[in-house]
C-alpha cells in the first residue's frame, strides 16, 4: 500500500504504455488520413462524443468505486481482526484463574497459536504456503505443522484447536463457563473475519466490466479524434491520448483494487499489519526480542 506516493505521470504511461501506443497510433492515423490526405468526410459532430464521454466516465468510476469498497471492507475485516486479537489475548491473561506456570505455559501456547492463526491467514490471502512462511514455523512446532498439513482450511484448523484449548483450561476449573462464553464470542468474531477475506477473495469482481470499459475506450479514441481533427488538427494526437488514458487509468485503478490481498503496490499491508499484531500479543507476554513495526520503503510502499 502506498504511504506516500512518489511515483510520475512517466510512470503511469509506463504502467499503461500499450494502451497509450494504442490510442497514438489510432489519433496519428486519423489525424494523418485528414491533413494529409484531406480525408475529410471522416469529421463527424462533436455531440455524439461528449453523450458517450459521459457514459464511459460513470462506467469506469462505477468499477473503481465498487472495487474500492472491496479493498476498503478488507482494510475493516483486519482492523477487526488487529482490535480482536488484542481482546482475546487480554481475555486469556485476565481471565485465567489459580495460575501457576503449568497454566502460564498453556496460555502463552494459546497466544503464540493464534499468532501463528495471523500469519496463516495473510499466507491464504496472499496466495502463499503457510508452511514455508518463517513466521508461521516460528509459531507451529514441527510435530503440529505436519499434522496439520491434510487440512482443508489450516486456519480453521487452527481455530478449532484454540476452542479445544480454551475448553480444556475450563473442564480443569481455571476458566469460568460465562468468562469461556466470552472467549467462545471472540473466536467467532475471528472466524466472521476471516470468513469475510475469504469471500473477498474468492469472488472476484465480474470481468464483463473491464472487458467493456477498455473496448468502449478504444471506440471513443476512434471517434473524438474524428470529431475534434477539424477544429485542433495536430493536436487531436495528444487530447486524445490524453483524454482516454484518463479513462483507462481510472479503470485500472479498479482492476488493482479489487482483490486487496495480493502483494500489488495498492493491495493491504497484511505483512505490516500481521507483525504489529504479532508485536503487541508478545508485549502482553512479556516477551523481549521482539521483532521491528514495519516501515514503509525507500518508494513509499508498505506491505
Amino acid at each position: 500500500m502506498f504511504v506516500h506516493y512518489q511515483g510520475s505521470v512517466l510512470g503511469l504511461l509506463t504502467w499503461q504504455w500499450r494502451a497509450f501506443a494504442l490510442f497514438l497510433g489510432i489519433a496519428t492515423v486519423v489525424t494523418v488520413l485528414d491533413r494529409v490526405a484531406g480525408v475529410r468526410w471522416i469529421e463527424v459532430d462533436t455531440l455524439p462524443l461528449a453523450v458517450l464521454g459521459g457514459a464511459i466516465g460513470i462506467f469506469v468510476s462505477f468499477r473503481t468505486n465498487s472495487c474500492y469498497d472491496r479493498w476498503w471492507e478488507g482494510r475493516r475485516l483486519w482492523g477487526q481482526l488487529v482490535n480482536t486479537s488484542r481482546h482475546f489475548t487480554t481475555q486469556l491473561l485476565s481471565y485465567t484463574e489459580r495460575v501457576d506456570d503449568a497454566v502460564r505455559e498453556r496460555q502463552h501456547a494459546i497466544v503464540r497459536r493464534h499468532i501463528a492463526y495471523v500469519h496463516a491467514l495473510r499466507c491464504a490471502l496472499r496466495g502463499q504456503d503457510p508452511f514455508e512462511d518463517a513466521d508461521v514455523k516460528r509459531f507451529v512446532p514441527e510435530a503440529e505443522r505436519e499434522a496439520l498439513r491434510s487440512e482443508s482450511n489450516l486456519n480453521h484448523a487452527l481455530l478449532h484447536a484454540q476452542g479445544l484449548a480454551l475448553v480444556a483450561l475450563s473442564d480443569a476449573g481455571h476458566l469460568d463457563p460465562y468468562r469461556l462464553q466470552s472467549l467462545d464470542r471472540s473466536l467467532a468474531t475471528l472466524l466472521d473475519v476471516q470468513g469475510g477475506c475469504e469471500r473477498i477473495k474468492r469472488t472476484p469482481f465480474p470481468p464483463g466490466y473491464g472487458f467493456l470499459a477498455s473496448r468502449l475506450t478504444i471506440i471513443y479514441a476512434a471517434l473524438m479524434a474524428t470529431g475534434i481533427v477539424g477544429q485542433v488538427g495536430w493536436a487531436t494526437i495528444p487530447l486524445v491520448a490524453l483524454v482516454c488514458m484518463g479513462f483507462t487509468l481510472i479503470s485500472e485503478v479498479g482492476r488493482v483494487l479489487e482483490d486487496p490481498f495480493t502483494m500489488f503496490w495498492p493491495a493491504l499491508p497484511l505483512t505490516a499489519l500481521s507483525t504489529t499484531i504479532e508485536i503487541n500479543l508478545r508485549q502482553r507476554l512479556g516477551e523481549t526480542g521482539l521483532p521491528p513495526l514495519p516501515k514503509p520503503d525507500e518508494k513509499g510502499i508498505l506491505m
